[in-house]
Protein backbone atom coordinates (compact mmCIF):
# COMPACT_ATOMS: atom_id res chain seq x y z
CA UNK A 1 0.00 0.00 0.00
CA UNK A 2 2.69 2.17 0.70
CA UNK A 3 4.63 1.24 -1.92
CA UNK A 4 1.56 2.08 -4.64
CA UNK A 5 0.56 5.59 -2.34
CA UNK A 6 4.60 6.43 -3.22
CA UNK A 7 4.35 5.52 -7.22
CA UNK A 8 0.99 7.60 -7.23
CA UNK A 9 2.92 10.62 -5.17
CA UNK A 10 5.71 10.63 -7.41
CA UNK A 11 3.20 10.44 -10.78
CA UNK A 12 1.20 13.44 -9.29
CA UNK A 13 4.98 15.28 -9.09
CA UNK A 14 5.75 14.47 -12.21
CA UNK A 15 2.42 15.88 -13.71
CA UNK A 16 2.95 18.92 -11.21
CA UNK A 17 6.30 19.73 -12.22
CA UNK A 18 5.48 19.16 -16.13
CA UNK A 19 2.21 21.43 -16.31
CA UNK A 20 4.49 24.09 -14.28
CA UNK A 21 7.25 23.58 -16.66
CA UNK A 22 4.97 24.21 -19.87
CA UNK A 23 3.74 26.89 -18.25
CA UNK A 24 7.27 28.91 -16.32
CA UNK A 25 7.73 31.96 -17.36
CA UNK A 26 10.94 33.06 -19.58
CA UNK A 27 12.21 36.85 -18.47
CA UNK A 28 13.44 38.81 -21.10
CA UNK A 29 14.95 42.03 -21.23
CA UNK A 30 14.12 44.94 -24.01
CA UNK A 31 16.38 48.13 -23.89
CA UNK A 32 16.16 51.32 -25.83
CA UNK A 33 17.81 55.11 -25.32
CA UNK A 34 14.54 56.96 -26.36
CA UNK A 35 11.80 58.61 -24.37
CA UNK A 36 8.93 57.16 -22.35
CA UNK A 37 6.80 59.57 -24.58
CA UNK A 38 8.34 58.61 -27.61
CA UNK A 39 6.61 55.99 -29.57
CA UNK A 40 9.75 53.53 -29.70
CA UNK A 41 9.40 53.37 -26.22
CA UNK A 42 5.45 52.81 -26.59
CA UNK A 43 5.52 50.55 -29.23
CA UNK A 44 7.86 48.09 -27.36
CA UNK A 45 5.63 48.33 -24.38
CA UNK A 46 2.65 47.29 -26.67
CA UNK A 47 4.91 44.78 -27.99
CA UNK A 48 5.98 43.17 -24.84
CA UNK A 49 2.65 43.13 -24.32
CA UNK A 50 1.43 41.31 -27.07
CA UNK A 51 4.05 38.53 -27.49
CA UNK A 52 2.84 37.82 -23.83
CA UNK A 53 -0.81 37.22 -24.46
CA UNK A 54 0.12 35.00 -28.34
CA UNK A 55 2.22 32.82 -25.74
CA UNK A 56 -0.22 32.63 -23.17
CA UNK A 57 2.43 34.06 -20.59
CA UNK A 58 5.31 32.14 -21.69
CA UNK A 59 7.68 35.50 -21.94
CA UNK A 60 7.79 38.37 -19.58
CA UNK A 61 8.83 40.86 -21.21
CA UNK A 62 10.37 44.23 -19.24
CA UNK A 63 11.49 47.18 -21.33
CA UNK A 64 13.91 49.42 -20.55
CA UNK A 65 13.79 53.66 -21.96
CA UNK A 66 15.78 56.66 -21.85
CA UNK A 67 19.47 54.57 -21.69
CA UNK A 68 18.40 53.00 -18.28
CA UNK A 69 20.91 49.81 -19.44
CA UNK A 70 23.46 52.14 -20.59
CA UNK A 71 24.06 54.03 -23.71
CA UNK A 72 23.18 52.76 -27.10
CA UNK A 73 26.88 51.22 -27.98
CA UNK A 74 26.04 49.82 -24.73
CA UNK A 75 23.01 48.10 -24.83
CA UNK A 76 24.72 46.61 -28.15
CA UNK A 77 27.65 45.28 -26.67
CA UNK A 78 24.75 43.56 -23.90
CA UNK A 79 23.35 41.82 -27.45
CA UNK A 80 26.64 40.51 -28.50
CA UNK A 81 26.58 39.23 -24.69
CA UNK A 82 23.44 37.96 -24.12
CA UNK A 83 22.71 40.31 -21.00
CA UNK A 84 20.35 42.27 -23.28
CA UNK A 85 17.34 40.37 -25.36
CA UNK A 86 15.95 42.77 -27.53
CA UNK A 87 16.78 46.81 -28.36
CA UNK A 88 16.01 49.47 -30.66
CA UNK A 89 18.99 50.76 -32.27
CA UNK A 90 20.28 52.09 -35.44
CA UNK A 91 21.88 50.46 -38.38
CA UNK A 92 24.76 53.03 -37.61
CA UNK A 93 25.49 50.54 -34.78
CA UNK A 94 24.88 47.33 -36.47
CA UNK A 95 27.36 48.80 -39.50
CA UNK A 96 30.44 48.50 -36.58
CA UNK A 97 29.93 44.69 -36.89
CA UNK A 98 28.77 44.43 -40.47
CA UNK A 99 30.37 47.72 -42.39
CA UNK A 100 28.03 47.43 -45.44
CA UNK A 101 24.66 47.99 -43.92
CA UNK A 102 25.97 51.39 -42.62
CA UNK A 103 25.23 52.17 -46.30
CA UNK A 104 21.95 53.81 -45.48
CA UNK A 105 23.26 56.37 -43.73
CA UNK A 106 24.70 57.77 -46.20
CA UNK A 107 23.27 61.54 -46.57
CA UNK A 108 20.44 61.66 -49.18
CA UNK A 109 20.14 58.11 -50.01
CA UNK A 110 17.08 58.09 -49.09
CA UNK A 111 13.96 60.36 -50.70
CA UNK A 112 11.25 60.29 -48.26
CA UNK A 113 9.91 57.76 -45.61
CA UNK A 114 7.91 55.75 -48.16
CA UNK A 115 11.27 55.08 -49.75
CA UNK A 116 12.89 53.95 -46.83
CA UNK A 117 9.60 51.40 -46.25
CA UNK A 118 10.06 50.39 -49.72
CA UNK A 119 13.90 49.43 -49.32
CA UNK A 120 12.78 47.47 -45.92
CA UNK A 121 10.84 44.72 -48.34
CA UNK A 122 13.81 44.73 -51.19
CA UNK A 123 16.14 42.05 -51.38
CA UNK A 124 18.94 44.63 -51.21
CA UNK A 125 17.90 44.99 -47.70
CA UNK A 126 17.55 40.88 -47.35
CA UNK A 127 20.89 40.85 -48.29
CA UNK A 128 22.37 43.46 -45.77
CA UNK A 129 20.30 42.01 -42.80
CA UNK A 130 21.36 38.64 -43.62
CA UNK A 131 25.27 39.67 -43.68
CA UNK A 132 24.81 41.08 -40.36
CA UNK A 133 22.76 38.32 -39.28
CA UNK A 134 25.79 36.11 -40.37
CA UNK A 135 28.39 38.19 -38.70
CA UNK A 136 27.19 38.41 -35.46
CA UNK A 137 24.09 35.98 -35.04
CA UNK A 138 21.43 38.47 -34.00
CA UNK A 139 18.89 39.09 -36.21
CA UNK A 140 17.09 42.31 -37.25
CA UNK A 141 13.04 41.56 -37.26
CA UNK A 142 11.72 44.43 -38.23
CA UNK A 143 12.40 48.53 -38.87
CA UNK A 144 10.87 51.85 -37.79
CA UNK A 145 10.61 55.10 -39.28
CA UNK A 146 12.81 57.02 -36.86
CA UNK A 147 12.62 60.39 -38.91
CA UNK A 148 14.00 62.60 -41.39
CA UNK A 149 17.32 64.23 -39.37
CA UNK A 150 17.61 67.88 -39.47
CA UNK A 151 19.59 70.45 -37.83
CA UNK A 152 19.30 72.43 -35.06
CA UNK A 153 21.61 75.55 -34.28
CA UNK A 154 22.43 78.82 -32.31
CA UNK A 155 22.76 80.74 -35.76
CA UNK A 156 20.54 80.55 -38.57
CA UNK A 157 21.58 78.54 -41.32
CA UNK A 158 20.88 79.05 -44.80
CA UNK A 159 23.60 76.83 -46.82
CA UNK A 160 26.16 73.96 -46.41
CA UNK A 161 28.85 77.03 -46.25
CA UNK A 162 27.10 78.38 -43.27
CA UNK A 163 28.42 75.45 -40.79
CA UNK A 164 31.91 76.10 -41.88
CA UNK A 165 33.51 75.90 -38.12
CA UNK A 166 30.61 75.36 -36.13
CA UNK A 167 31.10 73.12 -33.04
CA UNK A 168 28.12 70.47 -33.90
CA UNK A 169 27.12 67.56 -31.89
CA UNK A 170 26.46 64.40 -34.10
CA UNK A 171 27.00 60.61 -33.05
CA UNK A 172 30.17 58.82 -33.60
CA UNK A 173 29.22 57.34 -36.70
CA UNK A 174 31.07 57.83 -39.65
CA UNK A 175 27.87 58.08 -42.50
CA UNK A 176 26.88 60.66 -39.72
CA UNK A 177 29.54 62.83 -40.12
CA UNK A 178 29.28 63.41 -43.40
CA UNK A 179 27.20 65.80 -44.28
CA UNK A 180 28.88 68.32 -41.11
CA UNK A 181 32.02 67.92 -42.81
CA UNK A 182 31.30 68.25 -45.89
CA UNK A 183 29.99 72.06 -44.77
CA UNK A 184 33.46 72.05 -42.86
CA UNK A 185 31.48 71.96 -39.16
CA UNK A 186 34.14 70.82 -36.26
CA UNK A 187 32.37 67.40 -35.49
CA UNK A 188 32.20 66.39 -31.80
CA UNK A 189 30.47 62.99 -30.56
CA UNK A 190 28.68 63.07 -27.46
CA UNK A 191 26.30 60.84 -25.86
CA UNK A 192 22.92 60.57 -26.78
CA UNK A 193 21.60 61.56 -22.90
CA UNK A 194 24.09 63.99 -22.46
CA UNK A 195 23.54 66.59 -25.72
CA UNK A 196 20.71 68.81 -23.85
CA UNK A 197 23.35 69.71 -21.67
CA UNK A 198 26.14 70.62 -24.42
CA UNK A 199 23.30 72.32 -26.02
CA UNK A 200 22.69 74.28 -22.67
CA UNK A 201 26.37 75.24 -21.75
CA UNK A 202 27.87 75.76 -25.14
CA UNK A 203 30.05 72.52 -25.24
CA UNK A 204 28.58 73.02 -28.92
CA UNK A 205 26.78 75.14 -30.97
CA UNK A 206 24.34 72.75 -32.90
CA UNK A 207 23.15 69.24 -33.12
CA UNK A 208 20.74 67.08 -35.54
CA UNK A 209 18.18 64.66 -35.13
CA UNK A 210 14.63 63.95 -36.49
CA UNK A 211 11.95 66.91 -35.57
CA UNK A 212 10.49 64.24 -33.18
CA UNK A 213 13.72 63.93 -31.18
CA UNK A 214 14.00 67.61 -30.70
CA UNK A 215 10.92 67.73 -29.60
CA UNK A 216 11.22 65.07 -27.07
CA UNK A 217 14.09 65.73 -25.84
CA UNK A 218 13.65 69.54 -25.93
CA UNK A 219 16.30 70.65 -27.73
CA UNK A 220 13.98 73.42 -28.57
CA UNK A 221 14.48 74.91 -25.51
CA UNK A 222 18.68 75.67 -26.14
CA UNK A 223 18.32 75.65 -29.62
CA UNK A 224 16.04 78.67 -31.64
CA UNK A 225 17.46 77.88 -35.22
CA UNK A 226 15.87 74.68 -37.33
CA UNK A 227 17.35 74.04 -40.21
CA UNK A 228 15.46 71.51 -42.02
CA UNK A 229 18.84 70.14 -43.72
CA UNK A 230 16.85 66.70 -44.62
CA UNK A 231 20.11 64.70 -44.25
CA UNK A 232 19.69 61.54 -43.31
CA UNK A 233 15.94 59.73 -44.17
CA UNK A 234 16.82 57.47 -40.61
CA UNK A 235 15.44 54.38 -39.28
CA UNK A 236 15.82 51.96 -35.92
CA UNK A 237 15.95 48.23 -36.08
CA UNK A 238 14.23 46.22 -33.93
CA UNK A 239 17.21 43.19 -33.16
CA UNK A 240 16.99 39.94 -31.42
CA UNK A 241 20.15 38.42 -29.61
CA UNK A 242 21.71 35.52 -31.25
CA UNK A 243 21.00 34.08 -27.74
CA UNK A 244 17.53 34.82 -27.89
CA UNK A 245 16.90 33.77 -31.31
CA UNK A 246 18.51 30.50 -31.32
CA UNK A 247 16.37 29.87 -28.34
CA UNK A 248 13.10 30.09 -30.24
CA UNK A 249 10.63 27.65 -31.44
CA UNK A 250 9.99 28.11 -35.59
CA UNK A 251 6.49 29.12 -33.61
CA UNK A 252 7.42 31.47 -31.30
CA UNK A 253 9.86 32.95 -34.13
CA UNK A 254 7.16 33.36 -36.22
CA UNK A 255 4.92 35.51 -32.98
CA UNK A 256 8.25 37.70 -32.28
CA UNK A 257 8.65 38.70 -35.91
CA UNK A 258 5.14 39.55 -36.61
CA UNK A 259 4.15 41.09 -33.43
CA UNK A 260 7.95 43.38 -34.18
CA UNK A 261 6.96 44.45 -37.59
CA UNK A 262 3.23 44.91 -36.03
CA UNK A 263 4.99 47.57 -33.46
CA UNK A 264 7.30 48.99 -36.24
CA UNK A 265 4.34 49.66 -38.39
CA UNK A 266 2.71 50.80 -35.66
CA UNK A 267 5.74 53.51 -34.94
CA UNK A 268 6.43 54.55 -38.30
CA UNK A 269 2.45 56.21 -38.79
CA UNK A 270 2.76 57.94 -35.29
CA UNK A 271 6.34 59.36 -36.62
CA UNK A 272 4.95 60.60 -39.90
CA UNK A 273 1.87 62.27 -38.28
CA UNK A 274 3.63 63.73 -35.80
CA UNK A 275 6.70 65.41 -38.52
CA UNK A 276 3.55 66.86 -40.21
CA UNK A 277 2.33 68.75 -37.49
CA UNK A 278 5.62 69.67 -35.72
CA UNK A 279 7.01 72.72 -37.93
CA UNK A 280 3.65 74.64 -37.19
CA UNK A 281 4.14 73.70 -33.48
CA UNK A 282 7.97 74.92 -33.16
CA UNK A 283 6.97 78.46 -35.21
CA UNK A 284 4.06 79.25 -32.62
CA UNK A 285 7.31 77.96 -29.64
CA UNK A 286 9.07 81.25 -31.23
CA UNK A 287 11.55 79.08 -33.13
CA UNK A 288 12.92 79.77 -36.50
CA UNK A 289 12.70 77.07 -39.00
CA UNK A 290 14.16 77.64 -42.52
CA UNK A 291 13.84 75.44 -45.43
CA UNK A 292 16.68 75.36 -47.15
CA UNK A 293 18.33 74.02 -50.33
CA UNK A 294 19.16 70.54 -50.37
CA UNK A 295 20.74 70.14 -53.37
CA UNK A 296 23.43 72.73 -52.33
CA UNK A 297 24.15 70.16 -48.73
CA UNK A 298 23.98 66.82 -51.45
CA UNK A 299 26.34 68.64 -53.78
CA UNK A 300 28.96 69.10 -51.46
CA UNK A 301 28.47 65.76 -49.54
CA UNK A 302 28.93 63.79 -53.49
CA UNK A 303 32.04 65.84 -53.99
CA UNK A 304 33.91 65.39 -50.92
CA UNK A 305 33.01 61.86 -49.43
CA UNK A 306 33.28 59.27 -51.29
CA UNK A 307 31.39 55.85 -50.18
CA UNK A 308 34.42 53.72 -50.52
CA UNK A 309 35.76 55.72 -47.15
CA UNK A 310 33.42 53.91 -44.85
CA UNK A 311 33.21 50.83 -46.52
CA UNK A 312 30.30 51.07 -48.26
CA UNK A 313 29.88 49.15 -51.74
CA UNK A 314 28.70 51.16 -54.63
CA UNK A 315 26.07 48.71 -56.24
CA UNK A 316 24.26 49.03 -52.85
CA UNK A 317 24.06 52.47 -52.87
CA UNK A 318 22.76 52.29 -56.48
CA UNK A 319 20.29 49.58 -55.87
CA UNK A 320 19.00 50.98 -53.10
CA UNK A 321 18.73 54.43 -54.84
CA UNK A 322 16.78 52.52 -57.57
CA UNK A 323 14.26 51.22 -55.24
CA UNK A 324 10.72 53.03 -55.98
Amino acid sequence: MKLRFKTLLGAAAVIVASTLSAHAETALKWAHVYETSEPFHTESVWAAQEIAKRTNGRYKIDVFPASQLGKEADINQGLKLGTVDIIISGSSFAARDFKPIGVTYYPYIFRDPSHLIAYTKSDVFKRLAKGYEDKTGNHIAAVTYYGTRHTTSNKPISKCADLQGVKMRVPDVPAYLAMPRACGANTTPIAFAEVYLALQNGTVDAQENPLTTIEAKKFYEVQKNIVLSGHIVDHLNTLFSKKLWTSLSDEDKKIFSEVAQQAAERGTKKIEAREKELVDEFKKKGITVTEIDKADFEKNVIEKVKLEDFGYEKADWDAIRAIK
